[in-house]
């Protein structure tokens, strides 16, 4: 069963020439500007608007995943169109992107399923929040292998269970998917998107409760108490909202990158 595409042609151009037009654009921005950091690291988080409004944020996460050498990863994501309880992990064979399909890696999905006991929902992966991660990822990891797992009513502790499990394996890493709040003006939203970018950056549960709105809180939470337990350090990479593409302040949405080291 092939995981098709759902989205492509408006979250993201359905073209591979226009996508690589995408790429080369925020490349181009960003190396004007700064110097890529030489991390290495295998866990990232990343917005997923349509690429016109956060792709350059996400672009500068899979440039840093890039430089870790890992082929395995497992995406999550929020539910944004189906509720039910749990996680959601199908028995892809292949994942379709305007570039070609993404493998599926069958061993890790099976460890994965077998350990967690995870259902499959199809219609939760007619899912945006992992779906725009699929073209990045053959582009900047030509050869990965992923997991796509779409959550929808499930504690952050239990999804910190599951990236512990993943990032246990050496060449495997994790991308938790999210964008921050939605739909306020932007000197509010960047009130509570800084609370958000705050409790990341030092690892702080404590603050995440304390005005940070984000989709994907599950995920974001779940990465912050693995990181702890993992000792690993965050990097803020990117912050920003619609309006620096829009150029609409009165309801934007907020984007942020960041990765574990």
């Amino acid at each position: 069963m092939k995981r098709s595409m759902s989205v492509a042609g408006s979250f993201y151009p359905a073209r591979p020439v226009e996508l690589e037009r995408y790429f080369e654009h925020f490349n181009t921005v960003y190396d004007e500007e700064f110097t890529l950091p030489s991390l290495k690291s295998r866990a990232v988080i990343v917005p997923h608007a349509g690429y016109v409004y956060s792709g350059y944020t996400a672009n500068i996460a899979y440039r840093i995943l890039r430089q870790s050498g890992v082929k395995k990863f497992v995406v999550i994501g929020p539910s944004h169109r189906v509720g039910f309880e749990g996680i959601s992990l199908c028995d892809f064979t292949s994942y379709e992107t305007p570039f070609g399909d993404i493998s599926s890696q069958n061993e890790i999905a099976q460890k994965i399923r077998d350990r967690f006991s995870l259902p499959c929902y199809p219609e939760a992966h007619h899912e945006h929040s992992t779906e725009v991660q699929f073209p990045f990822i053959k582009h900047y990891l030509p050869d990965a292998e992923i997991v796509e797992l779409v959550y929808s009513s499930v504690d952050s502790h239990y999804v910190s269970k599951i990236i512990d499990f993943v990032l246990s394996i050496d060449d495997c890493g994790v991308i938790i998917s999210t964008d921050l709040s939605h739909f306020y003006d932007e000197k509010q939203a960047n009130i509570l998107d800084n609370i958000c970018l705050k409790a990341v950056k030092n690892l702080d549960l404590d603050l995440v409760h304390e005005g940070c709105e984000a989709c994907g809180i599950t995920g974001v939470k779940g990465m912050m108490l693995s990181a702890k337990e993992l000792s690993l350090t965050s990097h803020l990479l990117d912050y920003r909202t619609s309006a620096d593409a829009s150029g609409d302040t009165s309801r934007v949405v907020g984007y942020m990158s960041a990765c574990f080291s």
